[in-house]
C-alpha cells in the first residue's frame, strides 16, 4: 500500500439506525434509516448522504484543479452527486453516482473538457470507477 498523505477515520455504533463520528471529534451525527429504505426517516443523516456529500466535495476539487491546469476560470461552478442504492434485497444491493455539474461563463466543449478531466482525477472517481454506474452530466452550459 502506497504511504498515506492523509487518513481520516470515523466510527460508526448501531450501522443504519445509530451514531457516526470521527477520530478527530470533528463530525459526530445520528444516523436514521430513510423511508425508502423500510426506516423511521428520523432525524439522522444516513451513509449514502455523506457519501454523496464526500463525493461532491472532493470531485469539485479535481474539476477547479483541472480548470488551473487549463488556465480556465471555475469560479462560478457548483458539483452536486447523488449517491442511489439500486437493486434489491433478494438479489443484493449496489450504488450508482449521478455527479451533475454547473459551470457558468465557460463554453460546452471546455466545460465537458474540464469535467472528464475531473472525473480522471478525483479520487472517489477512481476508487468507484468499474465498480458502480457512474454518470456524469453538464447542466446548464453556456452556448458556444
Amino acid at each position: 500500500m502506497a504511504e498515506a498523505l492523509y487518513s481520516a477515520t470515523s466510527t460508526a455504533w448501531g450501522g443504519r439506525e445509530g451514531r457516526a463520528a470521527s477520530s478527530d471529534g470533528r463530525i459526530d451525527v445520528p444516523l436514521s434509516m430513510p423511508a425508502g429504505l423500510g426506516g423511521d426517516d428520523g432525524p439522522g443523516t444516513n451513509p449514502e448522504q455523506l457519501f454523496a456529500t464526500g463525493y461532491a466535495a472532493c470531485f469539485h476539487s479535481a474539476l477547479k484543479s483541472a480548470a488551473r491546469a487549463e488556465k480556465v476560470d471555475v469560479s462560478d461552478s457548483a458539483v452536486s452527486v447523488t449517491i442511489s442504492l439500486v437493486g434489491s434485497r433478494e438479489t443484493g444491493l449496489d450504488l450508482a453516482a449521478r455527479i451533475e455539474a454547473q459551470i457558468g461563463g465557460v463554453d460546452t466543449a471546455t466545460a465537458q473538457h474540464l469535467l472528464q478531466l475531473a472525473h480522471e482525477r478525483c479520487p472517489y472517481s477512481r476508487a468507484t470507477r468499474g465498480n458502480i454506474s457512474q454518470e456524469v452530466l453538464l447542466l446548464g452550459s453556456e452556448s458556444d
